[in-house]
């Protein structure tokens, strides 16, 4: 999965971008008590194990 279809899949369920420094974005959703953090890079592809630790803070199952 790439940086660009994460975001893309966590907008979708819901999360915000509210917070932006540098390539490091916090993403928020009404209802997880933390921000998600996803260092982007675009059209890079995400480390499975990277992919996996955000997707599993956020709530969301693997989507691959």
């Amino acid at each position: 999965m790439k940086f660009s279809e994460l975001v893309r899949l966590m907008e979708n369920e819901g999360f915000r971008l509210v917070k932006e420094k540098g390539s490091i974005r916090y993403y928020a959703k009404p209802g997880v008590p933390r921000l998600i953090r996803i260092d982007f890079h675009g059209s890079k592809e995400v480390p499975d194990g990277t992919c996996h630790a955000i997707l599993k803070a956020a709530g969301i199952r693997d989507r691959k």
